[in-house]
């Protein structure tokens, strides 16, 4: 038999929506397509769905597309998705023909070696990069035969952050051709209500997008769908190519009438805070402008239009000052000066006057700002209960006086003592981005990219409101003592009205009655504390609408916050505490399956008789600020041998001997009712059991009586692991908690060491770790047939992992044994003849015949010649056949 080739795809990090190109060459760069293109070559897309459950801010997206191959031969099909760049992925599966190939997620070392060696080949690919400002592209191909069916379906998770009042759900919509079932759905639950729910979509008219699309909230759920038409999709009446290609715009806010908001699910807890209604904070803002020549142009004049609509926005008890660096530094003021209407009017002036020239000396233009506002503390120039900020502007890096990124970051770090925070804006790409991230992380603020673009100052201006109203300083959320474990960020220098402070942790005692938690800030007038009680019972019952529930979502809430936050620590440490803080994010992205900067994905998927690995990892910042696309290789890796163990059809046992190209079988004759046990392994506390069921209606004659499996339970005594698989569902077990799954589904449950992949209407895939993986077929019948029932067959994969110990009627036969045949002669049947087998130390009568293999047919099966064992098996099996009756399958 033909070896089986596989190719592995690792994949990584990216943004929100469809865009599915058609057939390209191999030896092709990946590029868009157009819709003629697509259809030219053959490749239909008939659906693209778009599945969003958003609960408690954090979303759940599934992108699923469908495509078929209506060409005469194969055809390259690639699917791209444009994801936010703070998502994380999940989860990727690639269906061909109803099999399903998925993903998992790796740390990125265990692809090193494989990916230098392809790199040294030249064998490069770009398959994740970023995509604009707020998004990252994923890129996926693969070749599909003639009249083949291809199913895409990307899996991504975001915490949803409140900015300027509001949370924004953002999917970036491009199909490139029209589709005929193209939909949206979003549901939002939230316990606190909703207040408002929106919808815009940059590609469509208000008219056209109120038409197709219907939206709705009320109390603690909202929904979103937007399902065009065929004709609603195209760019004009009489038009082939679609219209939709933009940006699709969700945005919501909940109630406030509490400042604070905690929720708790299976001892996990998730802390929301934003007060309403403060006075706002009186600011003392040092602008640290770059005027080197670079600025010159379009940059320095937008830079001055954001500065001018600034000034507009400031309020009378706020001070200021602006420093100016290149080669030199110099100053509007010698100190700070309150934003009076006359010093306003003098700051315009100001700046409507700056020049650009010279270099580049951030280091003094800093130092300069940061001093002003110490002295201005000191000397009590601003009112007591007022906050300090430090935001600079550069497009570029330090090239005269201090230029050493590592001793600016230690002049800016002892200049500012934790006191006040530091915001970087970083203009254009010609920039260290990581310096002025690192930078702003370790002084408490945030970097943030300005793009060059004709709307930049429109993105100055829209981050200085972000942090233009303070309402509270020196925030601190406090717990229990002795309550808490695993706590997220839980101190924050300031609360910016419109924004939203979320901590998350694990409570001690999950069968505590009460939960307490304190936030305390300084405001504008005094010290405040909000305290917020939570009682247990009425949680329960406020969280009882599992249709909005996606798993347990506040511990996948919480994973995402601490890795996220980790990733930030990292930018900012060295040495031993940068090692444990990428471990302990490296720990949390493999447990939770999320790609992050520190892991891939692995995809598994048939690639035209090559053996070929693909690498992919999430985007970063270069130390020139350039983008780095994340690249694919190919490369050579040793698929797994074929099953040699399995029991399908009126029980069929097969045994697959490979060293002799041969098998044999035997069958199981016990009324129905009966459980079986299959496999045992008393050191690995593996267990297979089956029960056998029978037809609708008995024969008289045992000689005609069909039975089959119609239940299997597969159990790990020591993961605490079970699961009952029946023709209508299969049930998980871990530990007590459970979840039903119908063969109607398509979907991967994976945790530590386990992986369940569920194929609709086809079969189940359960793998423990490397070394041991089983494979459930569904048998389907006429639901009316006067006889036959659905069954179930069932497959061993993998089986190296098990112990020398296994038994079972499969089980024992993963130990190598032998056979010898001979005296091959004529039967009743001439094409059934008889032999004599000697197998452990018996002396057997066997028939020659076949049975069939369901794996990649369940309706027809392939063909597998045996030597069929009479008498339940007797003489091959150890003992007799009753003594592998077991009295449930558990």
């Amino acid at each position: 038999m033909a070896s089986a080739r596989w190719s592995s795809l690792i994949l990584a990090l990216l943004s929100s929506l469809v865009a599915f190109g058609s057939p390209r060459s191999l030896s092709r760069t990946l590029e868009k397509r157009s819709l003629l293109e697509g259809k030219d070559d053959g490749i239909e897309v008939y659906s693209t769905t778009i599945s969003c459950k958003v609960t408690s801010r954090f979303a759940h997206n599934v992108v699923t597309t469908r495509a078929v191959n209506r060409a005469d031969t194969a055809k390259e099909v690639s699917f791209d998705v444009e994801l936010p760049k703070t998502a994380f992925i999940t989860n990727f599966t690639l269906t061909i023909d109803g099999v399903t190939y998925p993903g998992n997620v790796k740390e990125k070392e265990v692809a090193k070696k494989q990916y230098e060696k392809a790199i040294s080949q030249g064998k490069t690919a770009g398959l994740v990069k970023a995509s604009g400002r707020k998004l990252e592209k994923f890129t996926v191909s693969v070749n599909v035969a003639a009249g083949s069916k291809v199913t895409f379906e990307l899996t991504y998770e975001e915490l949803l952050k409140r900015n300027k009042g509001k949370y924004e759900l953002y999917l970036k919509i491009q199909p490139k051709q029209l589709v005929k079932h193209f939909e949206i759905e979003a549901d939002i639950f939230e316990p606190q209500g909703i207040t408002m729910l929106d919808t815009e979509a940059s590609f469509i008219t208000n008219d056209l997008l109120g038409s197709a699309l219907t939206k709705s909230f009320s109390g603690k759920k909202g929904h979103v769908s937007f399902k065009p038409s065929l004709d609603q999709q195209r760019s004009c009446p009489t038009c082939t190519n679609s219209l939709l290609d933009g940006d699709f715009i969700i945005t919501y806010d909940v109630n406030r009438e509490s400042p604070a908001n905690v929720q708790v699910v299976n001892g996990y807890f998730v802390h929301f805070f934003a007060p309403q209604g403060l006075p706002v904070v009186p600011k003392n803002v040092v602008f640290v402008i770059d005027v080197s020549g670079s600025m010159q142009g379009r940059k320095m004049e937008q830079t001055k239009d954001a500065l001018l609509k600034i000034l507009e926005d400031m309020r009378e008890d706020d001070y200021l000052n602006f420093i100016l660096f290149s080669g030199d530094v110099t100053t509007w003021k010698d100190n700070l000066v309150q934003a009076t209407p006359e010093n306003i009017k003098e700051a315009r002036t100001f700046v409507r006057n700056i020049r650009d020239q010279g270099m580049t000396n951030i280091n003094d233009g800093l130092l300069r700002g940061i001093s002003m506002l110490n002295k201005a503390r000191e000397e009590n120039r601003v009112p007591e209960r007022s906050t300090s900020i430090v935001i600079m502007l550069t497009d570029g890096d330090a090239n005269v006086g201090e230029s050493r990124p590592q001793k600016i970051q230690e002049n800016v770090r002892n200049a500012i003592g934790g006191k006040f925070p530091l915001y970087n804006l970083g203009f254009g790409n010609n920039l260290n981005y990581n310096f002025l991230e690192s930078l702003a992380l370790e002084n408490h603020g945030l970097a943030r990219r300005i793009y060059e673009d004709s709307d930049a100052n429109l993105q100055l201006q829209g981050f200085y409101e972000e942090v233009a109203n303070p309402l509270l300083t020196e925030v601190e959320v406090e717990y229990p003592q002795n309550a808490i474990l695993d706590l997220t960020k839980n101190t924050y220098q300031h609360f910016y009205d419109g924004s939203e402070i979320v901590v998350a942790g694990r409570l001690v005692d999950k069968d505590m009655n009460n939960f307490k938690a304190d936030v305390k800030g300084h405001g504008a007038i005094n010290d405040i504390t909000f305290t917020e009680e939570v009682d247990m019972k009425e949680m329960e019952k406020a969280l009882q609408e599992q249709d909005y529930i996606f798993g347990d979502y506040i511990e996948r809430l919480w994973a995402y916050l601490t890795i996220e936050q980790l990733l930030e620590k990292c930018k900012k440490a060295h040495g031993d505490e940068k090692e444990n803080l990428t471990a302990q994010a490296l720990d949390l992205s493999l447990k939770y399956h999320f790609v992050t900067p520190l892991t891939s994905m692995v995809v598994t998927k048939p690639e035209d008789n090559e053996n070929q690995m693909a690498l992919a990892d999430k985007p970063g910042e270069g130390p020139a600020d350039t983008v780095i696309p994340s690249t694919a290789h190919l490369n050579i890796y040793q698929a797994p041998p074929p099953p040699s163990y399995y029991v399908d059809g009126d029980p069929h046992f097969i045994i697959q001997i490979p060293e002799k190209d041969d098998a044999i079988c035997f069958n199981i004759d016990e009324e129905p009712g009966t459980v079986l046990q299959l496999i045992q392994d008393p050191i690995t506390g593996f267990t297979v059991n089956g029960q056998i069921i029978g037809d609708k209606k008995n024969s008289s004659n045992s000689e005609t009586r069909k039975t089959y499996f119609g239940k299997l339970g597969i159990a790990n005594a020591q993961m605490d692991f079970r699961i009952e698989v029946t023709t209508e569902k299969i049930t998980l077990w871990n530990g007590a908690v459970q979840s039903t799954f119908s063969w109607l589904d398509t979907v991967t449950v994976k945790q530590d060491g386990l992986s369940v992949i569920i194929n609709r209407k086809k079969n189940m895939v359960v793998s423990f770790g490397d070394g041991v993986t089983f494979v459930v077929v569904l048998h389907q019948v006429w639901k009316k047939h006067p006889v036959h029932l659905d069954f179930l067959g069932f497959y061993v994969v993998d089986s190296h992992r098990m112990s020398s110990q296994t038994h079972g009627l499969l089980g024992q036969f993963f130990h190598p044994f032998d056979f010898k045949v001979s005296d091959i002669h004529p039967g009743s049947d001439p094409t059934k003849p008889h032999a004599t087998m000697v197998v452990k130390n018996h002396q057997l009568t066997v028939t020659r015949g076949s049975q069939k293999d369901y794996r990649k047919d369940a309706n027809n099966g392939m063909k597998v010649a045996c030597w069929f064992v009479h008498n339940n098996g007797q003489g091959l099996i150890d003992g007799v056949h009753s003594n592998y009756i077991v009295s449930n399958l558990f």
